[in-house]
């Protein structure tokens, strides 16, 4: 899951587009007044943090819709989707149809910078089904409709700080679990930034587990004593079945660390297919949890999957 961060169109080509903020996107044509509309490639869209990272290299302002993207869209890699990902908005339907695409020398940002990540990392999709686009949607990546026999495992990631949502302190928790689930092959199909609100925490984790459908989400934050953390009571209010062993056996491990393991109240439990494991809301922490469940983690996966043996 990620967010629709700007909706962006040019009305006339060879013309910069800009944020208008809400569009209609319509069935087998594009965004409405967008000048790019009705060709093949009906909708682009790019990644924010590739947008972002391109900002950092470069020093300067970088309005959206500067790269030629429709969509501004935060929590995806992109560019690692496979054609044929389909992507929910509300009413709204995409598919990916093609990655990257050949850039025309003369742009504006390879005339200012002498390089353009469109090409890399752009993406571009079919509208199978239209409906009004807003910044701040959120953004669905649906499923495969077959998985393969050992397919990597499907994962989400989802922070819960009200600073951290208030842009007052960086989340690093949720970029360490990305960054060792991809060492481990997961494949990470979405994040989510969330504040500190149980009926909020529910109504998107709700979401994931019935339209993603991911093999697992992880949880980060909002498991301490704190009157704000309600992450485990938003879990276990969404929970079909629960799978105790592993909220145990990670703060047993914690507790050999530190004994203020003994204070955290995460659990751990499933819905539908999906695996919801709370853990801590620090990056050392989630590190050591993590590198201790990760070994034992996929047979459970591959169980819940119906893959393995009991």
């Amino acid at each position: 899951m990620g967010r629709v961060r700007a909706v962006c169109i040019s009305e006339k080509k060879g013309t910069p587009k800009r944020d208008i903020g809400r569009s209609l996107l319509i069935k087998d044509f594009g965004l409405e007044k967008d000048a790019h509309a009705g060709s093949p490639r009906q909708v682009s869209m790019l990644a924010a943090e590739e947008v972002e990272a391109f900002r950092e290299r470069s020093k300067g302002e970088l309005p959206p819709g500067i790269f030629g993207e429709n969509l501004l869209v935060e929590g995806f890699d992109l560019a690692k989707c496979p054609v044929g990902t389909q992507f929910r908005i509300g009413d709204v339907l995409l598919r990916l149809t093609q990655i990257g695409k050949q850039c025309h020398s003369g742009c504006v940002i390879m005339q200012k910078t002498g390089e353009c990540i469109m090409p890399r990392q752009g993406v571009f999709a079919e509208v199978l089904q239209g409906g009004v686009v807003t910044s701040g949607d959120r953004i669905l990546r649906l499923p495969p409709e077959q998985r393969e026999q050992g397919s990597p495992f499907r994962a989400v990631i989802l922070t819960a700080s009200d600073r951290s949502f208030r842009g007052e302190r960086k989340d690093q928790s949720g970029p360490k679990i990305a960054e060792l689930l991809s060492a481990a092959k997961y494949e990470i199909v979405g994040t989510e930034l969330l504040p500190d609100d149980e009926e909020g925490l529910i109504n998107v984790m709700t979401e994931i587990c019935d339209i993603e459908r991911p093999d697992v989400l992880f949880t980060t934050g909002g498991t301490g004593f704190s009157p704000r953390d309600r992450m485990p009571e938003a879990t276990r209010r969404i929970a079909e079945r629960d799978v105790p062993g592993i909220a145990e056996g990670i703060r047993a491990y914690s507790l050999t660390i530190t004994p203020r393991a003994m204070l955290s109240r995460a659990v751990s439990v499933i819905r539908g297919g999906t695996l919801i494991v709370n853990l801590p809301g620090s990056p050392k922490a989630v590190e050591e949890c993590l590198t201790y469940l990760m070994p034992v983690l996929e047979h459970g996966l591959g169980i819940l999957r119906g893959e393995a043996d009991e």
